[in-house]
């Protein structure tokens, strides 16, 4: 088992920045792509960004290219999300996950999921 858990959400103004972590425990972090997802009330999870284990080729919806970036730290265990510029619809639960395969944008093959983290822009 792979145990995470996000911190770093909060309430900002449009325009605004905050950073996400997620902090990985558990069984080995080893190998592990990581990713970040976000859920609004009545929506399915939306993928956000994904970062394989060596840090290489990060994955970005097109919604927050330019604006979010993901890193990891592995000797921490812990993954990053940066998000600055942000806009009123990147309101959201804010989760992490973790899987073991090369599928990075669909929810469905994460394996483990932390309990989400609470982000909310005002206009």
């Amino acid at each position: 088992q792979v145990q995470l858990a996000e911190s770093g959400g909060g309430s900002v103004q449009a325009g605004g920045s905050l950073r996400l972590s997620c902090a990985a425990s558990g069984r080995t972090f080893t190998g592990y792509a990581m990713g970040w997802f976000r859920q609004v009330p009545g929506k399915e999870r939306e993928f956000v960004a994904a970062i394989t284990w060596s840090g290489g080729a990060p994955v970005y919806a097109d919604s927050v290219k330019g604006r979010f970036a993901i890193s990891r730290d592995n000797a921490k265990t812990t993954v990053y999300l940066q998000m600055n510029s942000l806009k009123p619809e990147d309101t959201g639960i804010y989760y992490c996950a973790a899987t073991s395969r090369p599928y990075l944008i669909a929810a469905a093959f994460y394996s483990y999921w932390g309990q989400g983290t609470q982000v909310t822009v005002s206009s």
